[in-house]
């Protein structure tokens, strides 16, 4: 039997990238999977191949930035399914242009809000459901970023991300009693559309090199799928060839 049968998983930034492949993971495990993101059309894709393998998948679109649309669609999924046991914080993006020298206004309230409060949002609209149901699972898509700033990444995406995991360890912290457990997966470079806004393109062997979403979307499934006692609270996944490393090493040479 399928390890997620009767759980229902909500997964944000289910349009494309980690989030896609992680609503596809979880469905194949039995889940009942809410697709959240902007883009409707791409929500409906992934609930039609979710349900061409005989999965459940429900699209609920909205932009996660306002915190209504959080609280609307928690209110949804309590309404409809009547339980919510994973929560899958994955909606996030950057900018172009990133650095100090650059950032306006309008990006860092664009990055903050789109890396921080967006998860914030969702936690905070989650909880209720799960606490109800004494347990539950959150599984937030923090960044290599999240623990090592890098200015490639750029301050505000750092900050934000830096933000998500400690974020995660005060859920630990106060929702364990609850059955509640929190993991923030920091992935380095994963080859997903994100790297469209690089200010500097990044070539095919390069991302044939990275992370792909379907290695984060299995590490994802195997959280989810870890009985209640077990709470993996970080993970730090990164590229063999990590490029972070690699551009160290051609300093030193």
């Amino acid at each position: 039997m399928a390890q997620l049968t009767g759980k229902v998983a909500w997964v944000t930034g289910a349009g494309s990238g980690i989030g896609e492949a992680s609503a596809l993971a979880l469905a194949s495990e039995g889940a009942a999977v809410v697709l959240t993101g902007r883009r409707t059309e791409a929500l409906e894709t992934v609930r039609a191949k979710i349900e061409s393998k005989g999965g459940s998948a429900h699209v609920q679109a909205g932009d996660l930035m306002q915190s209504a649309t959080a609280q609307r669609i928690a209110a949804w999924i309590q309404q409809t399914l009547g339980r919510l046991d994973i929560l899958v914080n994955n909606a996030g993006l950057n900018i172009g242009q990133r650095a100090w020298g650059e950032l306006t206004f309008e990006g860092a309230d664009h990055v903050l809000g789109a890396n921080l409060n967006n998860p914030f949002y969702c936690v905070i609209a989650a909880l209720p459901l799960m606490r109800a149901q004494r347990g539950g699972v959150m599984i937030h898509t923090a960044s290599w970023a999240g623990r090592y700033s890098s200015a490639l990444t750029g301050p505000a995406y750092n900050a934000a991300k830096h933000g998500v995991v400690a974020m995660s360890e005060t859920i630990n912290m106060t929702e364990c009693v609850h059955g509640i457990r929190s993991c923030a997966l920091c992935p380095g470079e994963v080859a997903t559309p994100i790297l469209e806004k690089r200010p500097n393109p990044v070539s095919a062997e390069e991302r044939a090199r990275m992370v792909q979403a379907e290695d984060c979307a299995d590490l994802i499934r195997y959280i989810a799928c870890l009985p209640p006692h077990v709470c993996i609270n970080e993970v730090l996944i990164s590229p063999t060839w990590n490029r972070f490393y690699t551009a160290q090493l051609q300093q030193r040479l």
